[in-house]
């Protein structure tokens, strides 16, 4: 699923939700979310308890049925009013805190008592315990009772399941033994112990997450709140950034944040655009140049014409892109979400089978775990049939509590989609990611990838063809140049330009033409029509197709093939110039083929331009002859990405411009670079921002390596289950060491998944 379109994007709604103790549990509520009708983005504040839905724009805004769906899935929620909303802050965690604050204490005193100081069959002690772990018990246990109570309605299961009746097994039991004065030994350090410790790897793993998504914070933290806005009377006055409209003039002096996307309309500066693109230097500015929210003027003062505002930012759009990606889910996970759909049912029966084995027949039960003490290590073993059978049955359901399953890969993906945010790289969601993971093919588009895509008019070539030629004065070149000012494809606006620098087209001082039929044929040309006459300009194999008499072959008489492009101008059925256009070769494109390469991926070349400049180009950077096609139409190069998925290879596909709409679409992984195109980004799965080649490796490197990190994630959760469960059942785990091994290993998986924040490419 693609993320919003952020020009789409409109209202917002937010809404209280309850009974959320974990990532997977906010997971749920996203989810339910993202299904309504109507709603372009939604996003979780798990410790805040607080969903915030974005609507498409002109989409009917419904929160009750938003409140329904989550209220569904088993996390009661209501709309919040803005009064409410505004009170929303605070620190990571910090509900799990204070279950941890008040555990804590009681815990470890009632540790000590046992353990150190020898007071656990003392005739006052399980009174005082009981009286300690109460209060822990009824608070800190809520939110899991809630959790598995809201399931339970709606017959599902899920951790706080496990964890509510672990603990309160434990709690109960002893409870029964005070009360019943039958003088056992009681667990109230236990019930206390395991609410504790999850809560601390609760806290500790929301900590973790929210190191995850610094990017995320810091790209909402970009747009300054206000703006000086540049009245009529030309006096400066300060505004709210959100009243800002477009048409609106904002004076953006040195060190002031821009406060909306903007177009130079005076002054000279350089902007900082690194914490938006990646790009480590700042960016010269001048007049037309354009400005994006969030970013630092560094040194001269700007005047910029407001040109988008809000949701239409390219800050907001960046946004959204990643948010949708760090809520999105690979589909690696599916198999960790078939386990979890009944992996809680399975785990009560294992701990009730425990329960009955132990109860009913312990002399059995200890003799196995004597014969495989040996093998591992000894435990104290406690007394009574049903102290063992109740213990043992709690280490069962806490240390099988599903957590580290649930965020073996969104916490993989949080912190990939992080660190490549950081380096000016967009991911589209999990699954593109994942599949940039498997890409062992890599397909350049040539003009504007390899190239810079500034193409400019080299020389002209006239013909006799009946015309006599063409100069760079003659009338004939005006018309090319203005029938070419209409396209924005490179080709054109090169014509355009040599045009209008040598007194020709729309802005050279001759006169405005207008044309009937004008229309641009992907791949092919421009042509229209003008005093019943047709012009076409455009490569010189369409023109000989539509009949031109005269067009030149693609290399001139007399010279050799030196590679450079050219497209011909006809009038009617007259060939009347070649324009040889040249594009300057990017200087890192033959190091970071030859870097790919190194890699162990193939590297073709595809391109519409004649053979000839792409075959001179392929060399240069270092591609076969046989992996670089030419003159290749926008559905001819889907076409040829189809070839080589059907031979087997998983295919990268990386272009920019309107014209690698279709091949980006086609591709396993279509990555547009630069300033793409809004159809290219739009059909993209990864939208490289910084300039340069050199960031492709490093996207493709993380992706790798958050791949490797999902499936490290899921080795281990699934080892730790396979593992820690057949050892409870033995006895060979107490319930205070299966909390604390169920936070560690959340712990494990979180801060394996942090390590993509330091991630940097080989060689």
């Amino acid at each position: 699923m693609k993320e919003p379109d952020a020009t789409r994007l409109g209202d917002d709604d937010r809404l209280r939700v309850e009974g959320m103790t974990c990532q997977n549990c906010a997971r749920r509520v996203w989810e339910a979310a993202q299904g309504v009708a109507g709603v372009a983005m939604a996003s979780v504040d798990l410790d805040a308890g607080r969903l915030r839905v974005r609507w498409e724009k002109g989409a009917a805004r419904d929160a009750e049925a938003v409140a329904r769906a989550v209220s569904g899935v088993g996390f009661p929620a209501r709309r919040e009013e803005a009064e409410e909303a505004s009170r929303a802050a605070g620190t990571p965690g910090r509900g799990w805190l204070t279950v941890v604050w008040l555990g804590a204490p009681v815990t470890v005193f009632l540790m000590v008592s046992e353990w150190v100081m020898g007071w656990g069959h003392t005739g006052w002690y399980p009174w005082v315990a009981l009286g300690l772990a109460l209060p822990v018990q009824v608070w800190g246990g809520a939110r899991f009772y809630r959790g598995a109570w809201e399931q339970l309605k709606r017959g599902g299961a899920n951790m706080d399941t496990l964890v509510s009746l672990g603990s309160t097994a434990a709690f109960g039991f002893s409870l029964w033994i005070v009360l019943s004065g039958s003088g056992g030994h009681v667990y109230f350090m236990e019930s206390a112990a395991i609410l504790t410790l999850i809560s601390v790897g609760h806290w500790l793993e929301a900590l973790a997450a929210a190191r995850a998504g610094t990017a995320l914070r810091a790209l909402l933290g970009l747009a300054p709140p206000t703006a000086r806005r540049l009245e009529e009377d030309g006096s400066e006055r300060e505004v709210a950034a959100g009243d800002l409209r477009t048409g609106d003039r904002v004076v953006v002096r040195p060190g002031d944040r821009v406060p909306t996307d903007a177009e130079v309309i005076e002054g000279a500066s350089a902007v900082d655009e690194s914490m938006l693109t990646g790009e480590s230097r700042p960016v010269e500015k001048g007049r037309g140049a354009g400005l994006y929210a969030g970013t630092v003027n560094t040194d001269g003062r700007l005047v910029a014409r407001v040109t988008a505002t809000g949701g239409e930012t390219v800050l907001a759009h960046i946004v959204a892109v990643v948010e949708r990606a760090q809520n999105s889910r690979a589909s690696i996970q599916r198999l960790a979400d078939r386990v979890s759909a009944i992996f809680v049912p399975v785990v009560v029966l294992l701990a009730l089978a425990t329960a009955a084995v132990w109860g009913l027949a312990p002399d059995w039960a200890r003799g196995v775990h004597e014969a495989v003490a040996p093998g591992l290590w000894r435990m104290t073993l406690p007394e009574g049939p049903w102290a063992l059978a109740v213990i043992h049955a709690t280490a069962v359901l806490i240390i099988a509590c599903p957590c580290a399953m649930g965020l073996a890969t969104p916490a993989a993906i949080m912190a990939g989609t992080n660190a490549a945010a950081l380096r000016g790289i967009l991911i589209r969601d999990g699954v593109a990611l994942e599949k940039a993971g498997r890409i062992d093919t890599v397909v350049f588009d040539k003009t504007g990838t390899l190239t810079h895509g500034q193409l400019t008019v080299r020389r002209v070539l006239g013909g006799d063809g009946g015309g006599g030629g063409v100069g760079e004065g003659g009338a004939e070149l005006g018309w090319a140049a203005e029938l070419a000012s209409g396209s924005r494809h490179p080709v054109a606006r090169a014509v355009a330009s040599f045009g209008v620098a040598n007194g020709h087209g729309p802005s050279g001082g001759s006169a405005s033409y207008a044309w009937d039929g004008w229309r641009e044929l992907r791949g092919q040309g421009i042509e229209g029509r003008r005093d019943g006459t047709v012009y076409r300009l455009g490569s010189l194999g369409w023109l000989r197709g539509c009949g031109v008499a005269g067009v030149p072959l693609d290399t001139v008489a007399g010279e050799e093939d030196d590679g450079f492009g050219r497209v011909g101008f006809a009038v009617g059925d007259r060939w009347v110039a070649t324009f040889e256009l040249e594009d300057a070769l990017r200087a890192e494109a033959a190091g970071v083929v030859e870097a790919l390469r190194r890699d162990g991926f193939r590297v073709c070349l595809i391109s519409g331009d004649a053979a000839t400049a792409v075959r001179a180009l392929a060399e240069r950077v270092g591609i076969a002859e046989g992996d670089a096609m030419a003159e290749v139409r926008p559905e001819g190069k889907a076409e040829a990405l189809a070839t080589w998925q059907r031979a087997g290879r998983r295919v990268a596909f990386v272009g920019d411009g309107i014209n690698d709409g279709p091949a980006l679409a086609r591709a396993d992984l279509g990555i547009a670079v630069g300033e793409a195109a809004d159809v290219a980004r739009e059909s993209a799965d990864v939208v490289l921002m910084r300039r340069g080649l050199g960031v492709l490796r490093e996207a493709l490197g993380i992706s790798q390596a958050t791949l490797r990190t999902i499936r490290q994630n899921l080795f281990w959760a699934f080892f730790y289950n396979a593992v820690g469960v057949p050892l409870a059942m033995l006895g060979f785990f107490s319930p205070i060491l299966c909390a604390a091994a169920m936070g560690l290993s959340d712990l494990i998986v979180i801060g394996n998944a942090l390590r993509l924040r330091y991630w940097r490419p080989n060689g």
